[in-house]
């Protein structure tokens, strides 16, 4: 038998340990280029989602580069490859089904939103959300080799890049759109330029970036000037709303909309009850129009309760709202009305508990406050909650205090199950399933709408009531059924100018006691409040007042990135600065003084409230506040 001697058995050991460590390091980076071909390829196949060719090489090589930091730091490459493929997995197929339903890519916002969602799912949704979060976590604590020095190494570096990034945003921000590029209303058409690594990077940057301080007096002062209230009092002045107080009654209906203009699915029928049809078509087919579509319907909320736009594609109720303000709810407790807000999902959703606090409301009646008795899957019907909000406010509306009755139903939403008592009575074409459970959705939805409205006006025949849907439904990947019937494009880089305000207008309907319906045009809902202060004949003027709509004056739609005006014939849409046609100059200033009030108010020091005679009840702040903690039940 030879024998090795001991000198080369020493010499070997070295050897082969650094070859095992290069064989491992080619071995993890092949394993990251294999899963990113295999994973694009598949969400390419299921959603239709996928970076640009030429993204492809900065996008595989973003992937490499966390490969490499994860590998470094991984106590052996089996570990790595389980946890990467959970962490990349997570987050493509996150990002897919965002775009494909929303039409836009993760944003850094939705890493706070996140919570929201799981109240929104249950049973096999909710256990795979809960998975999508908690695999790659526990993986990745788990591959990290915690008593090897290298970990740590590149742990300390990816902290020093964070703190950087963090100390030096608007430099990043700026080389990172120099580099990759950036257009604010087509967040698609960026994700498709970057791929989802860079673009989680440079929205992130550039969200630290846009952290405005609070506006001055003096800016303050200036844009006041721009909207025509220069004189402080424009803004609030106590007094007594002229005649008798009349109950105010606001409808907000999930993803309410027509669903006949979706002619390539064939309905069998039409979904909404005739009798939705009449009104409407009394009110000239008014339209609403959201600042969002599918989702986020908080930030429709924040529009018809405090007459201001959102313009960011995130949830202001979240990060938005700071301070208390005199919102429609606060500004009619000055008048003696009581407030009361209805909204059978979890209390907490969208922070409503903190933001509906801040705004004036009295009572915040949620899940836990209703018989949940006819549920379809996670969604109380509109019959049920309207039965119950009726059988409480009776006394009220007849009684001497007047009442502000805001209402957000919950049952319509994404995915439009329904119940054993709601059987599918419409049909769609085949290939059209989701448009056929929202077309079934909508029959229900519209006859027991209809069935309140009858009782409501009944029992309030004074009363002025306002209906309208949030936004429009999600139909599928990609636009889905708008796409099919040519309503929508499949991006929003390939919409005209009349799609963009397809894909807000929602149908509006408002009562104005026993004058019947009234005719309004196309409405963006931050105008809502200011109308309804006029036809209540509150005289006072107040902040809505700065965007209630003027007879004969276009309609003007902010969006993240862009904004639209409508006049009734034509629309034009305002998006590049450097390329927008002549009619955008002005309504482009006149935004930007908005945005400038809206900031001082919400979350800066007010000073458009506090240098002016107070509402009754109301003290504007003297400082921003940021505190979301839980408060008690209102």
């Amino acid at each position: 038998m030879t024998r090795v001697p001991m000198n080369q058995l020493r010499l070997s050991t070295p050897f082969q340990s650094g070859l095992r460590r290069v064989l491992g390091w080619i071995g993890a980076m092949l394993f990251v280029a294999a899963w990113y071909l295999a994973a694009q390829a598949l969400m390419d196949l299921l959603f239709e989602v996928k970076p640009r060719p030429e993204a492809f090489r900065a996008d595989l090589i973003a992937h490499l580069v966390i490969g490499a930091l994860l590998y470094g730091m991984s106590s052996s490459l089996a570990r790595f490859a389980l946890a990467t493929t959970a962490l990349f997995t997570a987050l493509t197929l996150g990002n897919a089904l965002k775009m494909s339903t929303l039409g836009g890519p993760l944003m850094p916002d939705d890493f706070v939103a996140a919570k929201n969602m799981f109240l929104l799912l249950d049973g096999w949704q909710l256990a795979g959300a809960a998975l999508m979060v908690a695999v790659p976590t526990i993986l990745l604590w788990w591959t990290i080799a915690w008593r090897r020095a290298w970990s740590w190494v590149n742990l300390g570096v990816i902290t020093l890049a964070v703190a950087l990034l963090v100390a030096f945003p608007e430099t990043a921000s700026l080389k990172l759109d120099k580099q990759f590029g950036n257009s604010v209303w087509n967040q698609r058409g960026n994700f498709e330029s970057r791929g989802l690594p860079l673009q989680l990077l440079q929205e992130s940057v550039r969200s630290r970036a846009r952290r405005e301080p609070a506006p001055t007096a003096g800016e303050v002062e200036a844009a006041l000037a721009r909207l025509g209230a220069a004189a402080p009092s424009d803004l609030i002045k106590v007094a007594s709303p002229a005649g008798p107080p009349r109950n105010l009654h606001m409808i907000v209906l999930e993803s309410f909309w027509d669903p006949m203009l979706l002619t390539a699915s064939e309905l069998s029928a039409d979904p909404l009850d005739p009798a939705f049809r009449a009104l409407w078509a009394a009110s000239g087919h008014a339209h609403a129009l959201a600042p969002v579509f599918g989702g986020y319907t908080a930030n429709t909320e924040f529009e018809i309760l405090c007459g201001f736009p959102v313009e960011r594609d995130n949830v202001f109720f979240e990060g938005g709202l700071r301070n208390e303000a005199p919102c429609l709810p606060r500004h009619l407790a000055s008048a003696g009305y009581r407030s009361f807000a209805s909204h059978p999902n979890a209390a907490s959703f969208w922070n409503r508990v903190n933001a509906y606090r801040r705004i004036g409301f009295d009572t915040y009646w949620s899940d836990g406050d209703f018989d949940l008795d006819d549920m379809n899957r996670s969604f109380l019907s509109d019959a049920s909650l309207y039965r119950q909000v009726l059988d409480r406010l009776a006394p009220q509306l007849q009684g001497p205090t007047p009442v502000f009755n805001y209402v957000l139903t919950y049952f319509g939403h994404l995915p439009y199950p329904l119940n054993a008592q709601r059987p599918n009575v419409i049909s769609a074409a085949e290939g059209h399933a989701t448009v056929e459970a929202y077309a079934n959705t909508m029959y229900y939805k519209s006859r027991e709408l209809m069935d309140f409205l009858s009782e409501l006006r009944q029992r309030d025949p004074d009363g002025l009531i306002v209906l309208f849907g949030d936004h429009l439904p999600a139909l599928g990947n990609q636009f889905g059924g708008f796409r099919e019937s040519g309503l929508l494009a499949s991006s929003r880089a390939e919409f005209t100018d009349a799609m963009f305000r397809t894909l807000v207008a929602t149908p509006l309907i408002l009562i104005d006691g026993r004058r019947g319906v009234l005719e309004t045009g196309d409405l963006p809902f931050y105008q809502l409040p200011g109308l309804l202060l006029r036809l209540l004949g509150d005289t006072r003027h107040s902040m809505m007042a700065l965007t209630a709509p003027e007879p004969g004056a276009p309609a003007i739609r902010p969006l993240p990135g862009l904004h639209f005006i409508d006049d009734g014939d034509t629309v034009t849409t305002c998006r590049d600065p450097a390329q927008q046609p002549a009619a955008c100059a002005e309504s482009t200033s006149w935004l930007a003084a908005l945005r400038v009030i809206g900031r001082d108010i919400f979350s800066g020091a007010q000073h458009a409230l506090r240098r002016l005679e107070p509402t009754p009840g109301f003290r504007a702040a003297a400082f921003e506040s940021t505190s979301d903690e839980p408060t008690p039940r209102l």
